[in-house]
Parts: C-alpha cells; structure tokens; sequence
C-alpha cells in the first residue's frame, strides 16, 4: 500500500533529485535511496572503496546539461560531420556493428558521425530508459504545476512489488541503515519501496522485475491522473482486474511510447513492446515488439542534453539518474574512461541453439546476440561526447569488443590527452558474478 509520509504539501518541501548507483553518492537526503547512505557514509568515515574509479565521484550540483544553449531540432543537430565519420567508420568491422557518436566538447561547433545508424536491434535493458521517461512524464501530467511535489511523491510514496516484480534473476541491493547491513537478493511479492528505489534498482542493477513494476506505475498515474497520489495497491489492483486487456494494452503501449514520439523519435527508431517480466502477462499484453536504432538512441540522448525531454528539471533528474556510481561493465569499463563521468545503460538479449552447439554460452548466443551500449562520457579536460552502440555479433560475448571500441573511440575524441598512453588492445573479458544484464 502507499504510505504518504506527509499531511499536506509544503511550499519548501526538499527537492528529491534521481537515483541509483547510477545516482550521485550524496543523493540520500534528497531522494531516500538507502544503499547511497551506505556509499556516502564510507566516504565521510574514509572507509576504503575500490570499486568505483575516480570519475565516479562526482556531487549533485556538479551534473549539468551540456546542450542547453543549442534550441535547434533534433534533425538539424544530426548532420554528420564528413571527417569526423570518416575517423570513426574505420573503428567499426562492419555487418553487425552500428553506431552513432556525438562529439558535444564545444556545444556552437558539434560533430556528428554514425555507422548503420538506422539498422534496427533488440534493445534489451536499454528499453528501461523509455519506462524511465514514462515515469517522469506521467509525473509531470499528475503535478504539472510543481517540481517539488514530484519528486517529494516520488521519494514518499511506497508501493508493493506483488506479482509483477517476480521472475527475475536479477537481484537488488537492500541496505539496513540502523543494522549498517546490505543485502542482494531477488525481488519477492511483498517488497515495498518508494518510486525513487524501484527506478534505482531498475536502471542501477537492471532488474527486469522493478521495470514492470514502475511500468505498471506510470500506467496507473496515467489512468487516476491527479488521484494516483492517493491510489492503494487493493484499489490498482481491481482497476487491472475490471479493464479488459486490450484496453490495458493499448494504455502500456501509448504510455511508454508516446513520449517518445513527442521527441521526434519514430517506431522504426525505438520502440518498446511490452513489460520485462512474464508475470505481468496476467493482464497486459504485448504490441508492436521492441526494436531500437543507434538513431533513435542519440536522438533521445541529445534532448536529454538539451533539456527537451520532458522538461529541463526532469531531463537533469534523468541524467542524474544514468550517472554511474558503481561497478562498471562493459563499454563503461574501458580505463580510458576512469576519470570520466559516465552516465551509462547497457543491454543484452541473446539465444542458443544448443541442438547446433552444446556449448553456446551466456552472452554468445548462436540464433540471436545483441549487446547493447549508450553512455555520455565527460572527461576533466571538457571533453564530452555521446556513444550509442548497438551489436549482434553470433558466438561471441561483445562485451569485450565494447570495452575495446570504447577505448577506440576516446583515443579519436580525446586524441591530445590519450596521445602519449599505451595503445589499447581487444581482449578476452573476463565478468564478474553480478555482472548479468538482458
């Protein structure tokens, strides 16, 4: 049920910015995310931390939009740059890979490149940011006369998990602020915590389950509208029960996929299905199938950096909420972006015929494998650039080969700082236990 912490809305209510280990360290206070307190109380006690690099580290009030002094259209800031492509198109094998890079170090003079930008890919995790947007623009129509009221909602009201959240192997980081202990385990029926958490443990950790979960939330927000504050699970519950499925289903599909046509991205540049768990089924189907474009990608990501998604505070709140604060994996863990922020998702979606080889493993499927990479990487020096990379290369786990492409890349961008370092060679990638993401 939703437990309001409050009696009334007040004028100077604390406002609540983003989430995650995607979330700046000091985000507690504003947001109520418990595993951040334990974060941010290893840095006030010195405690040793190893396992975020120095890029890792920034505050609240240093995360700013990069764009915000560029108004034009989305189609007029993707022009490719012919130089700038030619560089970057060497990088790329060729069938199999897609890309697009926004080089935004100098926001009055940007250059743009993209290799089978438009070649459409299995988006996996990815997805979960269009649910991240359906959840901020569902916010805005349920208060759309107050930032403050958002996000204080957002950081008091508490909702179950129920059946929706089950299913997932992935878990979630559960901290104990008096008994100073954190846990990591599946997501069960009766988990109960507030919006920011659930976005938390759907964009930090990638868990299918919380991405229903705030799916379905987004879908009640649009149905009660301004009464969704005051909504109980018993209430929600019925209202799924007594609307047909087709009805539900049209309502998922628009809730998620709207936005994104507002910003000019099309079906065939991105598009999301249906929820991330079976156990949803019960009452929302699926519609369309889900399909994403480097394109489509860097056309969402570059309004982010404009301040057009949404608005400009829920666009911040967005990036925040990327901005990663713990382990990095993948594209992300290339060493020539340790003292780079990043604000990084990453997806995975793969299948074995295991009738062809009985050894297809995790991560290089033989019938399907994508992987999937988009991230905003701010160096020291100022420079910042956009990646959305997109593969689905059979038999291999690409991970490594993003890893590597990352470090390609930054040595294109940020030629005059990496000048003088080691050249960077592709190599076996070796994951940790936790490191699963679909």
């Amino acid at each position: 049920m939703k437990k309001l912490f409050y009696i009334s809305l007040l004028v100077g209510a604390v406002l609540s910015f983003g989430l995650t280990s995607f979330y700046p360290i000091d985000g507690y206070k504003t947001t109520g995310i418990k595993r951040l307190y334990q974060l941010q109380k290893f840095q006030e006690d010195s405690v040793p931390y190893n396992r975020i690099p120095f890029g890792a580290y920034k505050k609240l009030d240093e995360i700013e939009l990069n764009l915000k002094s560029r108004t034009d259209s989305i189609d007029e800031l993707l022009v490719e740059d012919k130089d700038f492509a030619k560089d970057m198109e060497r990088l790329f094998p060729g069938s199999g890979y897609s890309a697009s890079i926004m080089d935004m170090s100098n926001p009055d003079k940007l250059r743009y490149a993209a290799f089978r930008e438009n070649t459409g890919y299995q988006p996996g995790s990815v997805g979960k940011l269009a649910v991240l947007l359906a959840v901020m623009d569902q916010m805005a129509k349920v208060c759309p006369d107050s930032w403050e009221q958002r996000t204080m909602y957002m950081q008091d009201i508490k909702v179950t998990s129920r059946y929706w959240g089950l299913g997932d192997h992935h878990t979630i980081p559960i901290y104990d602020i008096e008994k100073d202990k954190l846990v990591k385990r599946q997501v069960i029926a009766t988990d109960e915590f507030s919006i920011y958490e659930w976005l938390d443990h759907m964009v930090s950790v990638s868990n299918n389950g919380a991405a229903s979960i705030m799916y379905r939330e987004a879908m009640l927000m649009a149905a009660f509208e301004s009464d969704y504050v005051n909504l109980t699970a018993e209430k929600a519950e019925q209202y799924f029960k007594d609307t047909p499925r087709d009805s539900l289903t049209n309502l998922a599909h628009a809730v998620v996929n709207e936005p994104l046509r507002r910003l000019g991205i099309t079906e065939d540049d991105w598009r999301l299905g249906g929820m991330f768990t079976r156990s949803a089924d019960k009452y929302v189907g699926r519609k369309g199938g889900s399909t994403g474009t480097p394109k489509g990608l860097m056309k969402f990501l570059v309004q982010l950096e404009q301040g057009k998604v949404v608005d400009e505070k829920s666009s911040l709140e967005m990036k925040r909420l990327m901005y990663a604060t713990d382990r990095r994996i993948r594209y992300a863990r290339s060493s020539r972006l340790d003292s780079a922020a990043v604000y990084f998702k990453s997806g995975s979606y793969y299948k074995c015929d295991r009738t062809k080889n009985p050894n297809c493993k995790d991560y290089a499927g033989n019938v399907f494998n994508y992987m999937n990479s988009v991230i905003i990487v701010e160096h020291p020096n100022g420079v910042k650039y956009i990646t959305c990379l997109m593969t689905n290369v059979l038999n291999k786990n690409s991970a490594g080969a993003h890893m590597y492409l990352a470090s390609m890349i930054d040595d294109i961008i940020n030629k005059d700082n990496n000048a003088m370092k080691e050249a960077i060679k592709e190599e076996e990638y070796k994951s940790d236990n936790e490191e699963t993401d679909n």
